[in-house]
């Protein structure tokens, strides 16, 4: 068939890749150049990226307006595929391929509707979760559901890695549904059951509260991780928590208050405590918890470092 493809970062890819070997992709929509790095030197999305490298036509657009939907038109596609693109597809573009468009979906729908179903579903400790391919209408992953695959979210799991998984088998279900729609075989079933909202994560989201209990914490670490990406508040200033794991075997530490136990760098929650792994203070590279700590060495509070 001729598709017509939406997606902006690199979780999109193996879908793009998937298709483009059995169909003929006739456009790739994917979000205009971005600032990145300190320089913020504007650079192509990913799915821009492996677009060109496939020799394929992109268009860039941060609204899916009606220059795009002309373009769109002239191509004449059978169907729309859209992962991660980052915007809504609204009438007439809705409407324009002749099947219509097909979304795929971070999520066991109608659990997790919206920009971070997967961040969202490790902070609240599902223990399972998935993709779901489902037709698009206007209101927002409300459409009818083609097929869906489930994963276990693992116990140290973080959502980068879940994501990375998600899209590579979340890649193989939509090829399988374009090639039932290419053969009239694809059969929609309405979601059942009550739908829950998965907002976009803000900053404030990837803050951690050590009053919580160790799991709510490791959860919201896991869920932020690698972005925004889990912080709190040390001396004042923001310090950023890449890495850590439950304790085994350690004494109970008041929350927020981090020492060294054993030769491990421990902060304290609502209950037992995390040992940190991996972390970055303000203005400085990752490093190790404990390279971290030897640092701080010296210090006159070097034994009342609290993370607020």
């Amino acid at each position: 068939m001729r598709i017509v493809f939406a997606g902006t970062p690199a979780v999109a890819e193996p879908t793009l890749r998937a298709l483009a070997a059995s169909h003929e992709i006739v456009a790739v929509i994917t979000r205009t150049d971005a600032p990145q790095g300190r320089k913020r030197v504007l650079t192509p999305s990913p799915m821009a990226e492996v677009a060109t490298s496939l020799g394929l036509t992109v268009i860039k657009a941060n609204r899916l307006d009606d220059a795009v939907t002309a373009q769109v038109a002239a191509l004449t596609p059978d169907l729309g595929v859209i992962v991660a693109y980052g915007g809504f597809v609204r009438e007439p573009l809705l409407s324009l391929p002749r099947l219509g468009w097909i979304n795929l979906h971070f999520s066991l729908l109608p659990r997790w509707r919206g920009a971070a179903p997967v961040q969202r579903a490790v902070i609240e400790g599902d223990f399972v979760t998935g993709a779901s391919v489902f037709q698009l209408v206007e209101a927002m992953d409300a459409g009818a559901v083609f097929a869906q695959t489930s994963a276990t979210v693992g116990a140290h799991q973080t959502a980068g890695n879940l994501l990375e998984s998600l899209a590579v088998e979340g890649a193989a279900l939509t090829s399988r549904v374009v090639d039932d729609l290419a053969a009239g075989t694809a059969v929609a079933v309405p979601q059942v059951g009550d739908a829950v909202l998965a907002p976009k994560l803000t900053l404030e989201d990837a803050r951690l509260d050590w009053a919580r209990p160790r799991a709510e914490v490791y959860q919201r670490l896991r869920g932020v991780t690698p972005e925004p990406g889990a912080f709190t508040v040390i001396d004042g200033e923001r310090f950023k928590v890449l890495e850590a794991e439950p304790a085994h075997d350690a004494v109970a530490l008041a929350p927020g208050r981090i020492q060294s136990q054993a030769g491990s760098v421990l902060v304290g929650t609502g209950d037992l405590p995390l040992r940190l792994v991996r972390v970055q203070p303000a203005g400085k590279n990752s490093m190790s918890a404990a390279d971290w700590w030897r640092g701080r060495e010296g210090r006159a509070d070097q034994n009342e470092v609290i993370a607020e």
